[in-house]
């Protein structure tokens, strides 16, 4: 695809011997963030999500739903029909050195002991639909992670505001492996912990397999809103990582939930795994 470079936040590369030049195709950074994964039970694919990459002091971890790799719901109940649930999750991976071309790499979601690997919050296991799978296979991938710690500028996250939820709905890819990027608005006051549990509603068109996806906010560049009420002027795209989305409140509402990213944070520092499963 010829050579490719970085250019504040956005990937660019020209097209294979159209003459184009670097600059005539512009990717955002979010777009290859966004990880495919496929839920396996002994090469049996079960369902399809969404992850994405942090990286805390030098190592790095698969974010996603609890409910993704658990297979199972909120009534610990299996997801899939057959009562199947995974025991592998396949990540499409960015190829090394190759943008635009992905790696499908397999991890595994249990110890020998049946005992899952993932890592979960602290305080509140699994009423928190979020986990942190530590990344053992990497050979061959490039990384684009997010820092939670560092998740951004303080760009303005308020009450209607908008925010991107960069995922696969139903599976689906804007192109190679690329994120489905929907748009959406904040739904309730992102301060305020929503029934007692440190997460805020996002009002937006999201469909299954986008569980998992981050929720950020996004803008190319120019005069931008900040937390504190004034603006701020970017020469580039600038993004700021507000959490986990999960899914919808129901079916039948576009109401969905969106876990606040402290509480990966909060799971990386404590590293502790559930003693059962799943």
């Amino acid at each position: 695809m010829g050579s490719r470079r970085l250019r504040g936040a956005r990937w660019t590369w020209p097209r294979c011997g159209s003459g184009y030049t670097a600059d005539d195709m512009a990717i955002a950074r979010p777009s290859v963030a966004s990880l495919l994964i496929l839920m396996t039970s002994n090469g049996q694919q079960l369902a399809s999500g969404t992850g994405f990459v942090v990286e805390q002091d030098g190592k790095n971890y698969l974010i996603t739903n609890r409910h993704n790799l658990a297979g199972r719901g909120a009534n610990n109940q299996p997801l899939n029909p057959s009562g199947a649930t995974p025991n592998v999750v396949q990540v499409l991976h960015n190829a090394k050195g190759a943008l635009g071309q992905w790696r499908t790499v397999p991890e595994p979601l249990a110890d020998n002991a049946g005992l899952p690997l993932w890592l979960e919050h602290p305080v509140h296991g699994r009423q928190v639909d979020v986990v942190a799978l530590p990344l053992t296979n990497l050979a061959g991938v490039e990384l684009y992670p997010y820092k939670p710690s560092e998740p951004g500028p303080p760009l303005a996250a308020s009450i209607a505001g908008d925010v991107s939820i960069i995922g696969f709905p139903f599976g689906m890819t804007a192109g190679g492996a690329l994120g489905v990027w929907s748009r959406g608005a904040i739904a309730s006051e992102p301060d305020i912990d929503f029934n007692g549990l440190p997460l805020f509603l996002v009002d937006s068109r999201t469909r299954p397999g986008q569980s998992g996806s981050p929720v950020i906010i996004y803008a190319s560049g120019g005069m931008v809103p900040m937390a504190d009420g004034g603006s701020a002027v970017f020469g580039g795209p600038v993004e700021r990582l507000l959490g986990v989305y999960s899914g919808r409140v129901n079916d039948q509402s576009d109401l969905g939930f969106v876990w606040k990213i402290q509480l990966v944070v909060e799971i990386l520092a404590a590293g502790q795994r559930n003693p059962a499963f799943p």
